[in-house]
């Protein structure tokens, strides 16, 4: 079980080869475009930041110490909910391994959309969006010891309950986030139309990770964009992107970037004054106020981020 916990962690260096390459490309741009005398010219992407990717690779770091704890608390979950499975599936069939990560990808939609309409999950959801630029680097902004974020985990209970291995379960929910990493850039394009319309791609994960409007709260697949298109929160790449929260938080600091909007909501909460308005605080989605009637609007859109 252990190998599992630390597939991440084997994955490292593809990690550095494939920033490395996007980040040498983005400087040969760069190099060109000074050469052409474009160097004033606004870009059409955002590329790197020094700063914001050492802030990044500092959250992960932070995240290498903190996922122990988190999958500690995670893990008694779905054993518990494995006692109850009627039956046990083997993983020496080829449609146990094609039904666990397609299950698997559809809980982490499900889980990816929780993580944004319900503040307490945003709180923690919202650390992976801070960024203002969109590269490689951004895919390892991670939340880490969030308290109660490990909640979500309750979609992938179904899975382990049709008799998927729970080792199995856990495989295939990191099979979901690495096929995203990759995804995590500017440099690629739209790929093929068939690939557009049944997989995620960068120009689909570009527009999840859009602050403005019409891309707010949209593109939430995983590996799959079909579960987008099926439960009406797809949107094609058409404008330009600006990439970060409605109201960023403009910190390079690894732990304020990992816990500033938890203590943003922990202040709301603190100055509620009433019972509604506390829980509001928690389950309702971010930009909500009890001072103020609410307006069903985009997640993201009036957050006190």
């Amino acid at each position: 079980m252990d190998w599992v916990g630390n597939i991440a962690l084997y994955a490292i260096p593809a990690f550095v080869l494939l920033l490395s390459i996007e980040f040498l490309g983005d400087h040969l741009e760069r190099r060109r475009d000074r050469r052409q005398g474009r160097a004033a010219e606004p870009r059409t992407k955002a590329g790197f930041s020094g700063k914001d990717t050492f802030a990044s690779l500092g959250v992960y770091g932070l995240g290498r110490v903190g996922n122990l704890v988190e999958t500690f608390i995670e893990l008694p979950l779905l054993l518990l909910a494995a006692a109850f499975a009627p039956l046990a599936l083997s993983a020496s069939d080829w449609w146990v391994w094609l039904l666990a990560i397609v299950g698997a990808d559809l809980a982490y939609y499900a889980e990816h959309r929780m993580q944004h309409r319900v503040r307490l999950f945003w709180a923690a959801h919202s650390v992976h969006h801070s960024s203002q630029h969109f590269n490689m680097s951004t895919a390892l902004r991670l939340p880490t010891l969030i308290p109660l974020r490990f909640l979500t985990n309750v979609v992938y209970i179904p899975l382990v309950l049709v008799g998927i291995p729970v080792w199995m379960v856990f495989l295939s929910q990191s099979v979901v986030l690495l096929f995203q990493f990759p995804l995590h850039t500017e440099r690629i394009g739209k790929l093929h139309p068939a690939i557009e319309y049944v997989f995620n791609t960068p120009s689909h994960h570009r527009v999840h990770h859009g602050a403005n409007n019409p891309y707010l709260d949209k593109n939430y697949g995983g590996i799959f964009i079909v579960w987008d298109r099926m439960f009406g929160s797809y949107v094609e790449e058409s404008e330009r992107i600006r990439y970060g929260l409605t109201h960023n938080i403009d910190t390079y600091n690894p732990i304020k970037v990992n816990f500033a909007e938890f203590a943003i909501m922990m202040r709301d909460v603190w100055h509620a004054k009433t019972w509604r308005g506390r829980i509001g605080y928690l389950l309702r989605p971010p930009g909500w106020a009890e001072t103020a009637p609410y307006v069903e609007t985009p997640a993201p859109e009036l957050t006190t981020r």
